[in-house]
């Protein structure tokens, strides 16, 4: 890995545009890693829907185990791995609620089945049977029979704003490249580090 510029985000960008090249199945899968009230982390794969200066988004139902764990805790660590190309991202940070116009954009833009699904899961609670889940979404299913379906009040995305990016890469007899970036200011701090 040659010095990148000072900036991670440019290289983020290529390697991401590299991934969904190559991986067969969910480039933008990246692994989401909480921590519960006590104290417990808990990590899930999501998948990245935008990222830019400001930050990597994701979406998911705000009454779910990883919703609550973010609002007790806003913050959060991200992990992707691109087998094929034997590259990791890592990134850690603050992360907050996505603004409620940004979260409407992205409902509107998914599959209507998505939608309704929305709606009809109570995410990570229990579930007394798949017969439950699939009446709820056939009542929310004629109940949007007609026109949009909105994006209901439990669902939205976060952004989670980088404190680090490390950037890895597979190197021979596990001399991998690391490069990690930490904010500072304005800027960014670059550090490499041994494998």
């Amino acid at each position: 890995m040659s010095d990148p510029s000072p900036d991670p985000y440019p290289l983020f960008a290529a390697w991401l545009n590299e991934a969904e090249r190559t991986e067969p199945v969910d480039p933008n899968a990246m692994a989401l890693a909480t921590v519960d009230t006590q104290g417990m982390p808990n990590v899930r794969i999501v998948l990245l829907k935008g990222f830019a200066a400001d930050g990597f988004v994701f979406y998911t139902n705000l009454e779910s185990a990883k919703g609550a764990e973010l609002a007790a805790n806003p913050q959060a660590a991200l992990c992707f791995y691109w087998k094929s190309l034997e590259r990791q991202v890592r990134v850690r940070g603050p992360v907050t609620v996505v603004a409620a116009s940004e979260a409407d954009a992205y409902f509107a833009s998914r599959a209507r089945g998505s939608r309704i699904g929305a709606w009809a899961s109570a995410q990570s609670r229990p579930l007394e049977s798949r017969f439950a889940l699939e009446k709820a979404v056939a009542a929310y299913t004629a109940k949007f029979a007609v026109g949009e379906v909105p994006r209901p009040a439990h669902w939205s995305g976060f952004r989670l704003d980088p404190a680090e990016i490390e950037f890895w890469r597979a190197g021979t007899f596990r001399l991998h490249d690391r490069i990690r970036f930490t904010r500072s200011g304005g800027g960014w701090i670059e550090t490499r580090l041994y494998p």
